[in-house]
C-alpha cells in the first residue's frame, strides 16, 4: 500500500507515475477513511513544480473525495475500488463501484439545485472543483470515475 512516487518537478508529465491504490473495499470503506488516506499522501507525498499543495486546494480536493465516495457507497451498491495517484498538476482519483447507472447530473454544467432542495449539491461540487471527468460503465458490472483535481 506504498502511494507511487509522483514525478519531480519539471520531469515533463506523469508518465512514470503507476497508480497508487489504496487497496480493497475494506481499506477503505467510508469517506472519512478515504479523506484521511489522501490527506496523509498529499502530505507525505505530493509535490508539484511550485511546491507543496495550497490548503484550499486540498480542501477542494477532500470534498471531491468525500462526495465521490460517499455517492458508490449511498448510490452504486458500495465501493469496489479507490485509487489515488499523484501527478505533476494534482491528484488523479479512480473510485469504482457496484452500478452501472450513470448519473445524468455528471455530464451537467455544475448547476447548483434549488435552495430549498435537499440533496444534489455532489455532482455540482466535483464538476466544479474536479478536471478530466471520466465516467465508464466497467465490463465487469459497475462503473468507473476518474476525476483529476489540481493543486497548483
Amino acid at each position: 500500500m506504498t502511494p507511487a512516487e509522483p514525478p519531480a518537478a519539471g520531469s515533463g508529465g506523469s508518465a512514470a507515475v503507476r497508480p497508487a491504490p489504496v487497496g480493497s473495499p475494506t481499506a477503505v470503506g467510508s469517506a472519512a477513511a478515504a479523506r484521511q488516506y489522501v490527506r496523509d499522501l498529499v502530505r507525505e507525498r505530493w509535490r508539484g513544480p511550485s511546491g507543496r499543495a495550497d490548503e484550499q486546494a486540498v480542501v477542494d480536493l477532500l470534498l471531491v473525495v468525500s462526495e465521490l465516495v460517499t455517492n458508490a457507497i449511498r448510490h452504486g451498491g458500495g465501493l469496489a475500488r479507490f485509487e489515488v495517484t499523484p501527478v505533476a498538476e494534482g491528484v488523479r482519483l479512480d473510485v469504482h463501484d457496484h452500478s452501472g447507472t450513470v448519473p445524468p447530473a455528471a455530464f451537467g454544467h455544475g448547476t447548483f439545485p434549488q435552495p430549498n432542495a435537499s440533496g444534489g449539491f455532489g455532482w455540482p461540487l466535483i464538476i466544479r472543483l474536479a478536471r478530466e471527468i471520466h465516467v465508464e460503465r466497467r465490463p465487469e458490472g459497475g462503473k468507473a470515475i476518474s476525476v483529476l483535481v489540481p493543486l497548483v
